[in-house]
């Protein structure tokens, strides 16, 4: 019984969860259970993340820094023919990223390494200056097998790439089975107003262990690589390029194993750099340094 005050109030009963308070739950019930909460807690992490880069393109647009309407219609563009896997939001924080280093007179090139059909390297060509050089690295054709490094997401998804089961943009043919993806990309900058020989922007094509021995200033770079190992070769030679107040854009920190293990290899321990947990993971170089 329950008093108070002196008055006998009623008898309180023990709130029953799940069925009755006496019994314990199935295995398969706790398994349901735990399955939902880790689905719960990734929906919140992503919810947070989400809510972080709406923050930062306010913030963006309170000091002026907006897209040009010139580079909103590239940006619409790319969506229509799609030229990308990013939505509007994520392609919006690219062009931001170029237009705030032409803003506050950053050196440096800007680098995306793994660029499927072009659209986002598009939006950022179109939000630079003409003179300033981007470089866009891919293999142009099949994406490289992931190795041991990266977990059984990255090799399931590797094997139905590899058995033609890939899904393109929009239904569209899934880049890596395209005949000619380079001359595409090509065709496809042009179209929308940066052509490359006019533009300052080289197509590089092959794997980028072998082809990413850059020795200039880099002020953007976007690593969209997926695996470990394609990842780990991005960071270990453009990462020290990257000028103090430039930084890096993770597009598949969140999404892949292989290239969440080798960011979070690579910056372990690593001085000079800040971590901004947005809709994608972005790394701005603080200070000089490796």
């Amino acid at each position: 019984m329950v008093f108070d005050g002196g008055v006998r109030m009623r008898q309180l009963r023990p709130t029953r969860w799940f069925g009755h308070a006496d019994q314990q739950s199935a295995p398969g019930d706790l398994d349901d259970l735990r399955a939902k909460l880790k689905k719960t807690q990734r929906a919140l992490r992503r919810s947070r993340r989400d809510l972080a880069e709406a923050e930062a393109q306010l913030t963006a647009a309170r000091s002026g820094l907006v897209l040009p309407d010139d580079v909103e219609k590239v940006l619409a563009g790319v969506r229509e023919e799609n030229l990308s896997y990013l939505n509007p939001t994520y392609l919006r924080t690219l062009a931001l990223a170029v237009l705030d280093a032409e803003r506050r007179g950053l050196p440096g090139a800007v680098v995306e390494a793994g660029t499927a059909r072009g659209g986002s390297a598009i939006v950022m060509a179109a939000a630079k200056s003409a003179a300033r050089p981007m470089y866009v690295y891919d293999v142009f054709g099949m994406i490289p097998p992931p190795t041991d490094s990266d977990g059984t997401d990255v090799h399931r998804r590797y094997e139905k790439i590899t058995a033609g089961g890939a899904k393109g943009i929009g239904g569209s043919t899934y880049y890596g089975y395209r005949d000619d993806l380079y001359t595409e990309v090509q065709e496809s900058f042009a179209r929308h107003g940066s052509p490359v020989e006019s533009s300052s922007v080289e197509l590089v094509k092959g794997l980028f262990a072998d082809t990413i021995t850059l020795d200039e200033p880099v002020v953007l770079a976007h690593l969209d690589g997926d695996w470990y190992e394609s990842t780990m070769t991005c960071l270990e030679r453009l990462a020290p390029l990257i000028v103090p107040g430039g930084r890096i854009i993770l597009d598949d920190y969140y999404a892949w194993s292989g290239c969440r293990t080798a960011v979070d290899e690579y910056f372990e321990g690593r001085a000079g750099w800040r971590r901004e947990e947005r809709a994608k993971l972005h790394l701005v170089r603080e200070t000089p340094g490796a």
